[in-house]
């Protein structure tokens, strides 16, 4: 009995399905899903078989054909990974698990109407990784088991559902379809009732499994992407001009890595309580609205989401703790999109801003190093607890030393051929290295290979990036130590992420009265960007700039991303004596905002103030 991933119940020796056909039964009074999982293996297995669930109920396991019930057992929940859900089978190779969702699913967010833009119907979505798959259905839920899929969802007919697959058809349900369900065709059939059937035809990992059902409209902005967001004329709007350089970006990423493989590459903007910047669901990427930056700024979350479809959805870390080769490949292709598509001294900005990431993260982690390595050990470690920009900017730090060490032409040359071998498969940084070694001989006597993958913190040999732009800006937060203020001329034509990469480099003990005749020049705390913005008010809370603290709560209860959650709550609550204030402000305002959150933001949260409360 050997778990093929520490987060996983999957058995190595159980075999892994190649298909599952989902119904789903949306009642959105009761945010639950009703529903049945129909598995096919590869071939007729016998004894048990291991699956995740984590507070779904399951009704019955049935035998497809003869409809006879099959024994199973679902064990008390584990604390991250759920409950271990056992089917015992007799030379079966396909079974039908008839199951409900819970309103408590970590993976879904059932929004009631006052909750959405337009304030009538209710919106339902999903957010599947790192492990909440299990909690929409019951399956293998690691990246190392690959599965195809289909799925019939039946929902109110006022609205519309898009999914990670390809649409086949909006139709009237069908009599006999719910069986497996229902006792009679009268909730399934019933009036103002709309199946929406999808079908995912190459095999992906259950955390790239997504839907939303709501009051839906889109744009086209590209032969192969639509932008789709709740039915309000202003967001799609501004995000079909935010995101009109869709198709660019696709053709550079294919010049890069290769053809894309998923047909289509359509967006959703989702509500402001999405949990992140993006998700790159195939063929349907889910976005924070804050990404909406009336800059085209808001594009790069895209390019790392496209970028996804090559490192990530076409080849995929087996389990967690190889994260950064998702990530960290993901964002070195961002930026050579970027850089691309917007010029080098956009690309550098962003280098940077990573790199000033990556610096407060081994502040931030400076008591558990272990998650400051790029091959991390996992085991009884929640994965939404250790989540960090570390993968993804450590990871491209490495790859970048590569780069610098063979050549840009003989690095791209390698990566085309990296993902050519290993398309549709799920690989671990032992096989990545491996294969580093055979198509580059003598790289581990250019770089050590093992300090960077294994060893802690920032190797010697990281990068910060050369740009005239980034060495100005960075000399210009010097410069405020001294006490100087940008000039108006000198920021004129600065966007969103120059402004980020300065304040990132201010320093953190400034007086509460520098913060007030910064923001009184350059009205930060009410900028639109939200990197901006958030960056500002965490100087405030650092400098104790209490009139700030308006702008605090109303950010705190107006997005539900955690990248901005995250920072702003520590910031309040960690530091010992003279933060009581602030505790409390934390506490008032998570009690008020709680039920806005996605489930994943709000154990994080809970985890942040449980620490420091």
């Amino acid at each position: 009995m050997a778990p093929i991933d520490p987060h996983s119940f999957t058995e190595s020796t159980h075999p892994l399905a190649t298909h599952i056909s989902l119904s789903l039964f949306f009642d959105f009074p009761s945010s639950t899903i009703h529903a049945s999982a129909l598995f096919t293996l590869p071939a007729p297995h016998s004894g048990p078989l291991s699956l995740d669930a984590r507070a779904l109920t399951v009704h019955s396991v049935l035998d497809p054909q003869s409809s006879a019930p099959l024994p199973f057992s679902l064990s008390s929940p584990d604390p991250i990974k759920g409950c271990h859900l056992t089917v015992s089978l007799s030379n079966h190779s396909s079974f039908l698990i008839v199951y409900s969702t819970s309103p408590s699913s970590s993976a879904l967010q059932w929004l009631s109407p006052p909750q959405t833009f337009n304030k009538t119907l209710p919106f339902v979505y999903t957010q599947c990784q790192a492990i909440h798959a299990r909690s929409v259905f019951p399956c293998q839920d690691t990246p190392a088991a690959r599965v195809r899929y289909a799925a019939k969802l039946n929902v109110p007919r006022q609205l519309s559902a898009v999914m990670s697959a390809r649409h086949v058809d909006r139709r009237d349900p069908i009599s006999g379809e719910g069986a497996a369900l229902f006792s009679t065709d009268a909730l399934w059939c019933a009036e103002g009732r709309v199946v929406e059937e999808f079908v995912m035809e190459q095999p992906i990992p259950p955390y790239l499994f997504a839907f939303a059902v709501g009051e839906l409209g889109f744009r086209e902005v590209g032969p192969r992407t639509r932008v789709y967001s709740e039915a309000v004329p202003a967001v799609l709007e501004s995000a079909a001009t935010e995101f009109a350089s869709t198709e660019d970006m696709i053709r550079q990423g294919e010049a890069l890595f290769g053809p894309y493989e998923w047909e289509r590459f359509d967006l959703l903007v989702l509500p402001p309580s999405f949990p992140y910047g993006g998700m790159e669901n195939p063929r349907m990427t889910f976005l924070t609205p804050t990404v909406l930056k009336g800059d085209s700024s808001g594009a790069q979350v895209v390019a790392h989401e496209l970028a996804h479809s090559w490192t990530g959805n076409l080849i995929t870390n087996k389990t967690n703790e190889h994260f950064w080769l998702n990530e960290g490949f993901t964002t070195y292709a961002e930026r050579r999109i970027v850089e691309a598509v917007q010029g080098e001294d956009r690309a550098a900005l962003n280098i940077g801003i990573g790199w000033r990431g990556l610096n407060k993260e081994m502040e931030r982690f400076k008591d558990n190093l272990e998650v400051t390595k790029l091959k991390t050990n996992q085991e009884g470690v929640d994965p939404d607890d250790v989540y960090s920009e570390v993968p993804y900017e450590k990871g491209f730090q490495f790859l970048w030393r590569i780069e610098r060490q063979v050549g840009r032409p003989a690095f791209d040359e390698f990566l085309k051929k990296y993902i050519a071998t290993f398309k549709f498969q799920s690989i671990d940084t032992d096989t990545f290295l491996d294969f580093l070694k055979a198509n580059l001989p003598g790289i581990e006597k250019e770089v050590d290979l093992i300090l960077w993958t294994e060893g802690t913190g920032i190797p010697p040999d990281a990068y910060e990036p050369v740009s005239s732009i980034y060495s100005k800006i960075v000399s210009m937060a010097n410069e405020f130590k001294l006490g100087r203020m940008p000039r108006e001329d000198e920021v004129a034509d600065w966007q969103g992420q120059e402004w980020e990469l300065y304040l990132e480099n201010l320093p953190k003990s400034i007086e509460a009265s520098q913060i007030l005749e910064l923001n009184s020049r350059f009205r930060l705390s009410e900028s639109k960007d939200y990197e901006v913005k958030v960056a500002f008010l965490l100087l405030a809370i650092a400098s104790k700039c209490k009139e700030h603290y308006v702008e605090v709560e109303k950010t705190l209860k107006a997005v539900g991303r955690k990248k901005y959650l995250v920072p702003l709550y520590s910031a309040l609550v960690e530091g010992g004596t003279g933060k009581e204030e602030e505790k409390i402000l934390a506490k008032r305002v998570f009690a008020e905002a709680r039920d806005t959150y996605h489930p994943i933001a709000q154990g994080v949260i809970e985890t942040i103030l449980s620490k420091h409360i």
